[in-house]
């Protein structure tokens, strides 16, 4: 099966996920790569390859003891500490705005559950309560773009 055979009906898009009468929404966007669970993870899991794939951290990325700097694009500098490196695919992340404001982002790389050979990657995108729902559907994209970008670095590999 080709890499244009896996490709997810959803990738660009997000499924909505809410709490009735919460507030809260959460969407995931996910792209299904045709590369191992293992070198998904272990390629995205590098902060120094962010800049390749990741836009909005697309400037520099320097190691501050447990933490890493990023220059983001249009949010200045900002501090991305990651979860510690594990079997399961967990790619959280904490990212702390210049203003002090911290966004939790989880993040995974699992199975396809085809054949084994291939990876979805899912980032789970919170609504903050300030966001308007253009505003949430701006990063949605903005996160499709970045998982099409990983998904092409990895492809061609």
């Amino acid at each position: 099966m080709d890499s244009t055979d896996r490709t997810d009906s959803t990738a660009g898009t997000a499924g909505t996920a809410g709490t009735a009468g919460t507030g809260k929404e959460s969407r995931h966007v996910s792209v299904f790569i045709d590369r191992p669970v293992a070198e998904v993870y272990d390629y995205a899991s590098n902060p120094v390859n962010l800049p390749a794939w990741a836009h909005g951290l697309s400037g520099s990325v320097e190691r501050s003891g447990d933490v890493w700097i990023a220059e983001s694009t249009g949010l200045g500098r900002v501090t991305v500490a990651f979860a510690a490196r594990n079997e399961l695919g967990v790619l959280d992340h904490d990212v702390t705005l210049p203003s002090g404001q911290t966004g939790y982002n989880p993040v995974r790389v699992i199975a396809d559950g085809q054949d084994g050979q291939g990876s979805e990657v899912v980032f789970t995108l919170r609504r903050q309560p300030q966001m308007s729902a253009a505003d949430l559907q701006r990063d949605a994209d903005a996160v499709a773009a970045d998982l099409a970008r990983l998904k092409e670095l990895m492809e061609s590999a």
